[in-house]
């Protein structure tokens, strides 16, 4: 992978964080903790609030998605953006915006 695609991967991939942080901030604060997925992300906001879980969880996996970035394993980050578009983003849309 050229470094100008494993460069977009990992900006993709940390702009997926951010959207599916901010689509699961809203997410929440109109239906509650109990739409998010994720047990532990839920149990987290339960303990330390929505914001603060979200941009902490949010911040732990764009170092990580940044770790493996540093470790040229761009086809994985690419991968996980692409997941996260599918799997996260795209639901969180459907759910706030067509229904």
């Amino acid at each position: 992978m050229g470094s100008k695609t494993a460069n977009a991967a990992v900006i993709i991939f940390l702009i997926a964080q951010a959207c599916d942080g901010v689509l699961t901030y809203i997410g929440v604060s109109l239906y509650g903790p109990s739409i998010e997925g994720n047990p532990l992300i839920g149990w987290l906001m339960g303990v330390i609030g929505h914001g603060p879980a979200l941009a902490t969880t949010k911040a732990a996996a764009g170092a990580f998605g940044i770790v493996l970035h540093l470790s040229s394993v761009h086809r994985v980050v690419a991968a996980l953006a692409g997941f996260y578009v599918v799997v996260a983003i795209l639901p969180w849309i459907s759910i706030l915006f067509i229904f």
